[in-house]
């Protein structure tokens, strides 16, 4: 069977609904896959490692960057275990245009992995239409199984 991991940093619980929406929509794909949805606080290297694909979440802080405390230090520490595999990226804003995501974007390109869609940008609290969003997105992610 195949693996998801669907690891998020959220300070207000913006991002955390949009992981949340994204393993709905993994669940249901239709297709058999196990999904685990961590904090990446609760997250190591090995989940990432043992995932067939991958979905992060983070929201953009300060000057469009990812969370710095322990978000950045995580994607910084998966840049071998996502070479070539399936990835998306999601996240929640207050102001700005989503350059944190296309420079995240970028960023895990270089490391190799594959973007299965791209970067989904919700700005403040994700409404109903965003949610189904995240759901078509967790769907995007196992068809690039």
């Amino acid at each position: 069977m195949k693996k998801i991991v669907v690891i998020y940093y959220s300070g207000t619980g913006n991002t955390e609904a949009m992981a949340e929406a994204v393993v709905s929509g993994i669940e249901n794909s239709g297709s058999e896959v196990e999904v685990n949805m961590l904090n990446v606080s609760e997250a190591s290297i090995d989940d990432v490692k043992n995932a067939d694909a991958v979905a992060l979440g983070c929201p953009s802080m300060g000057d469009e960057v990812l969370e710095e405390v322990e978000m950045e230090p995580f994607v910084e520490s998966i840049s071998e275990e996502v070479s070539g595999k399936p990835v998306v990226l999601f996240g929640s804003y207050d102001w700005g245009n989503g350059e944190w995501m296309e420079k995240w974007e970028v960023r895990m390109m270089g490391y190799g992995a594959v973007l299965a869609d791209s970067g989904l940008i919700v700005n403040l609290q994700p409404d109903e239409e965003s949610l189904v969003k995240c759901n078509q997105l967790g769907s995007t992610l196992v068809a690039a199984l």
